[in-house]
């Protein structure tokens, strides 16, 4: 498959299903993806965009909309999403996922497979969530993450949660299936948090912390549910739930509305298209 160099041949744009490497962030594969398909296309203006951020320490489907596709991006972005969240639990880190290192240990040896089990069919169906505070959401035109920031500098770690609950509105989701996988009593072996796909330079500025050599109790689990839904808040909740705290030590998007992890393109994929022409 290869696309012709002239863009008016696609009318409707075009959708690439990219697999988002480790670290990267979604803005890296947008400039990298933009600059070849201008170079293809020879279109100084081209647009191309994204249905849907992808947190940097996340892999998985990542819609790039190239050309007429982004008039398309809202729609994408409203379909359903299904990830694949490894979460980790008895300790919480601000960010709820391993950009920041561990804040706050709570009791995990309570924390068994039944536990988890028991635990999950609360969490289906309609309800609110709180976003975290380090994420994208504008508080007064301002993003979240800006405060966040600014409290984690300053070593106000424990007064991150309770900014999100007094900034944040609380957002309405749906979870409509979980699964759990697999679970593990001790967790990963020390220094497992090693890129899960292929590394770059671009992927050099994003901070991973290493919390597998804790001997946590870890579960994974699929994850069904509608836009919107932070995986890392749900991490956050069910370790709250379970008398603990937790974040997330992994997370695959497997699913964007029709699109399925199984058949995205590797960003170098992505690029041989639109070095080819027809």
């Amino acid at each position: 498959m290869s696309f012709t160099a002239d863009i008016a041949d696609y009318p409707e744009g075009i959708v690439l299903a990219v697999d988002k490497p480790y670290r990267w962030t979604s803005a890296d594969v947008i400039r990298i993806i933009k600059y070849a398909a201008i170079r293809h296309f020879g279109k100084k203006n081209l647009k191309v965009g994204h249905a849907g951020t992808l947190d940097p320490l996340a892999t998985g489907v990542l819609l790039v909309c190239i050309g007429n596709a982004c008039k398309r991006a809202q729609q994408l972005q409203d379909h359903d999403k299904e990830y694949i969240a490894r979460i980790r639990f008895g300790a919480t880190t601000p960010s709820y996922d391993l950009e920041k290192e561990v804040d706050r240990r709570f009791p995990y040896e309570h924390i068994t497979e039944e536990a988890v089990r028991t635990a999950l069919p609360a969490f289906l169906g309609e309800q609110e969530q709180v976003a975290p505070l380090f994420s994208a959401k504008s508080v007064d035109g301002v993003r979240a993450y800006e405060l966040a920031r600014k409290l984690y500098r300053a070593g106000q770690t424990e007064a991150i949660d309770a900014a999100a609950l007094e900034t944040l509105p609380r957002n309405r989701i749906v979870i409509s299936r979980l699964e759990l996988l697999d679970f593990q009593a001790e967790g990963a072996p020390a220094g497992a948090e090693a890129p899960q796909s292929a590394a770059s330079s671009a992927s050099s500025r994003i901070h991973v912390a290493d919390t597998s050599g804790l001997g946590l109790p870890e579960a994974t689990i699929r994850i069904a549910c509608s836009k919107g839904t932070y995986i890392r808040a749900f991490a956050r909740d069910l370790g709250e739930a379970l008398g603990s705290g937790a974040h997330l030590a992994g997370l695959i998007r497997s699913r964007s509305g029709e699109y399925s992890v199984d058949q995205a393109l590797s960003v170098e994929g992505a690029l041989a298209l639109l070095r080819n022409s027809c």
